[in-house]
């Protein structure tokens, strides 16, 4: 009887530390129920993947590429503009030419190889034409020197089209065909040496208001002939572009007609 007490009470006193374990875990788990404090670094972390966060990265990307689209479209702008400007100034630069009213004319005269020649036969090509005459003491074969280095220069840049250089006497009554011929090996290979009776050559002198005067001839009937010196650059569609007088360089002369062609627009 008295062992029947013991083991129920013992029964009953882990009944009551069981129950009180039970009400112990209850109150632990209730105590902890809410959020527990994060360290700092984790609360940064955390807070680094936020929505919020990422919104300001997305915003901020939107904002950097708004930016880009107006700069490039403000920069495409400006080259608009500058191109059409360019434009103008080109159609402006061609009207006053045609107002000059150098080389509307043509001509018809006789090549070095006894060939009839006129304007049309150039066209479509650039033409760097020079006049002067086979007697001339030292002038013109120095600016024949000078504009067939010019053509030679041009020759090396693969990118531009070849340039006709053209030399129109000013005294038809010495340099007949035969004597062009020989004067003109000379200098570049592709130099066309043109002639003709006085007045082709006159006419074809006066289009390009060039100046010529014959002087007083000596005891062995040579003279020498005053004339402009000049070299005229002439475009594809035959109409005068530039001259270059003797204080131009070669390298000068060289740099203008590559820039011609380069911006050049048909007409």
């Amino acid at each position: 009887m008295l062992l029947l007490r013991c083991i129920v009470g013992d029964v009953r006193g882990a009944g009551q530390l069981l129950r009180g374990l039970q009400r112990t875990s209850m109150s632990s788990q209730d105590s902890y129920s809410g959020q527990v404090p994060l360290p700092r670094w984790t609360q940064a972390r955390v807070l680094s993947h936020a929505p919020g966060s990422l919104g300001a990265k997305l915003k901020l990307r939107t904002r950097l590429l708004v930016t880009l689209l107006f700069s490039g479209g403000l920069l495409g702008a400006c080259w608009y503009v500058t191109l059409e400007k360019e434009q103008k100034l080109r159609q402006r630069r061609i009207e006053q030419l045609r107002e000059v009213a150098l080389g509307q004319g043509s001509f018809s005269l006789l090549d070095h190889k006894g060939q009839r020649k006129s304007k049309q036969d150039f066209l479509g090509s650039w033409v760097l034409l020079y006049f002067g005459f086979t007697h001339c003491p030292d002038i013109c074969p120095d600016e024949l020197d000078k504009l067939s280095a010019v053509v030679s220069a041009l020759d090396q840049d693969a990118s531009l089209p070849p340039v006709q250089p053209l030399f129109i006497t000013v005294d038809p009554e010495r340099d007949d065909v035969l004597a062009l011929a020989r004067y003109i090996k000379d200098f570049h290979p592709r130099l066309i040496g043109l002639t003709g009776t006085p007045q082709a050559v006159k006419d074809a002198g006066q289009d390009y208001r060039v100046y010529a005067s014959a002087g007083p001839k000596d005891e062995d009937g040579d003279y020498i002939v005053d004339h402009t010196i000049l070299i005229y650059l002439i475009s594809p569609d035959g109409l005068f572009l530039d001259y270059y007088n003797r204080t131009k360089s070669q390298e000068q002369i060289t740099e203008s007609v590559r820039n011609h062609i380069r911006s050049y627009v048909s007409l």
